[in-house]
């Protein structure tokens, strides 16, 4: 198994404070959706644990899965229709963008039948690994991030791409699976 990634497990502890947020996000995060109340979808992320900057963006259609494992710096944004699946940290560095409908996924399972046990026990053979976009990375339109990804600085992801690889800095990938297009200067 990879260095990056773990086991994971989804407590009750967990499940309830899912629970709650998904209700405050239903109700008092969503429903505000101009940039007039970014700065109060931003204090409702650091009450749930989210360690934000004041300088970020996140979208009110944005949906993101566990705040308490989300850290983003300033300039950087997690677009409309985003999705942020974040069971492990995700962060974002400084400029770093996640464009309209692209979807970081922080959680998988383990494809070994002796240690994902019955079908029905979903918990069994969860595993997690954190994804982190480097200062000014850009995700395209609709690209999905796998588990355990780097994108690094300046690096460029491609609309619709799937990313299961660290990205290199200052390159250009798309396609799926993901390859590099191009090196920037």
């Amino acid at each position: 198994m990879n260095e990056k990634i773990y086991l994971g497990k989804v407590s009750f502890a967990i499940k309830l404070r899912r629970s709650l947020w998904n209700l405050v996000r239903f109700f008092l995060f969503r429903p505000f959706g101009t940039k007039l109340f970014r700065l109060w979808r931003l204090l409702l992320l650091k009450l749930f644990g989210a360690k934000v900057s004041w300088g970020c963006d996140v979208y009110a259609s944005c949906r993101v899965w566990a705040p308490w494992n989300l850290t983003m710096e300033a300039g950087s944004c997690l677009g409309p229709e985003t999705v942020c699946y974040n069971q492990a940290m995700v962060t974002l560095k400084k400029n770093a963008c996640l464009s309209q409908y692209a979807m970081i996924c922080t959680a998988g399972h383990t494809l070994n039948t002796e240690e994902s046990g019955p079908l029905n026990n979903a918990q069994s053979g969860l595993v997690v690994a954190s994804v982190t976009l480097e200062e000014d990375a850009w995700v395209g339109m609709k690209a999905f991030i796998g588990m355990g990804v780097v994108v690094g600085q300046r690096a460029v992801v491609g609309a619709c791409a799937c990313v299961f690889k660290d990205v290199s800095p200052k390159t250009v990938v798309g396609g799926n699976p993901a390859q590099v297009l191009k090196t920037l200067e």
